[in-house]
């Protein structure tokens, strides 16, 4: 897709883009960074902290924020019955961010071993849950701090893993699947660009200059689903190494992700801004979101489509519905989201 065309789909108007499609705006989130030392951090740690919540066996964190009340709520957002995916799926390609931990490969399974012709439609895949171009959910088991010389994970539990996967907290312990709201902040539309450049910070000004311009207050339960357009850029520039110099949210918002009562927060490259800024914490988004508020993280949620829909259409709160792969003890499960509008 040109320049030009990406543009236009993304409402030419709102995005301020001149006759040949470049972006007339500069691609930095606006206002100052506070800064969040390593002490703040820690001091979050018990300040933001969901531990016992909803009781000590809990294992879904602030999913359970997801009432059936909210469930029903977002349902009624349902005008158009127009639906669009969240995921974007692995690839065979070879590049700076596919295969990142595990080589994918797909193949067709009846062969003939003779003549090595495909004798019927049946095939296999094999990939990583955290591959970089792999839509996923973060199981609350994959990250973990360390407690009295142990490690530990949200809740308290320890983190027992073993050649079978996590025995506490795994993706096959968060629940079948769930409907709420989805909430998107479109960056790159706010700021007049394509996308954001790489290592740009989104800071709490940012989040609540998106709500006053979108007229949606997120709120408890939500899905926040952030867009820095690292889509479009890979499309417009080829891949780069996202996950250490990647735009994304910065650690001073975390407070306002608590207070609001964010439910699962999705992001189109790591959720976290890369570098992260805060000195011993590459990625504190997720140490903090994971390890102590028990809110699930999406990395590499593809929003590129649900941003042009809601741009269309000039709604960006909207039903989104997911299930979960219960893969057994398994640290992720591939997103397989739909936003109706």
């Amino acid at each position: 897709m040109t320049r030009l065309a990406l543009c236009l789909s993304l409402a030419a108007a709102a995005l301020g883009c001149g006759e040949d499609g470049r972006s007339v705006a500069g691609g930095s989130a606006g206002g100052p960074v506070p800064e969040v030392t390593p002490e703040l951090m820690e001091r979050w740690e018990t300040e933001l902290s969901n531990w016992g919540r909803w009781g000590q066996e809990d294992q879904r964190g602030t999913l359970n924020l997801i009432t059936p009340e909210k469930s029903r709520d977002a349902a009624h957002l349902v005008r158009d019955g127009v639906t669009v995916s969240l995921g974007h799926f692995v690839s065979e390609e070879e590049a700076l961010d596919s295969q990142t931990f595990a080589p994918t490969e797909h193949w067709m399974t009846a062969v003939d071993p003779e003549t090595g012709a495909v004798r019927f439609a049946l095939d296999a895949v094999s990939f990583s849950l955290h591959d970089g171009m792999l839509s996923h959910l973060d199981a609350l088991c994959h990250y973990a701090t360390t407690r009295n010389g142990e490690r530990v994970i949200y809740n308290g539990y320890p983190q027992n893993l073993d050649e079978n996967g996590c025995k506490d907290l795994a993706i096959d312990r968060m629940g079948p699947g769930y409907v709420t709201r989805g909430v998107l902040v479109d960056m790159p539309l706010l700021r007049g660009v394509a996308y954001l450049e790489p290592s740009t910070p989104i800071t709490v000004s940012d989040l609540e200059e998106w709500e006053a311009f979108a007229r949606v207050d997120v709120g408890p339960g939500d899905a926040l689903l952030v867009r820095t357009g690292r889509w479009a850029r890979r499309e417009l520039e080829g891949p780069w190494s996202y996950g250490r110099e990647g735009a994304g949210l910065h650690a001073s918002v975390l407070p306002w992700l608590h207070a609001r009562g964010v439910a699962l927060l999705v992001g189109d490259a790591v959720n976290d801004v890369q570098p992260s800024g805060v000195e011993g914490r590459n990625r504190p988004i997720h140490d903090l979101t994971q390890v102590f508020m028990g809110l699930p993280l999406v990395d590499n949620g593809y929003l590129k489509d649900v941003a042009e829909e809601a741009a269309r259409r000039r709604r960006w709160a909207f039903m989104v519905s997911w299930q979960i792969s219960r893969v057994p003890g398994g640290t992720a499960s591939p997103f397989n989201a739909i936003a109706t509008f």
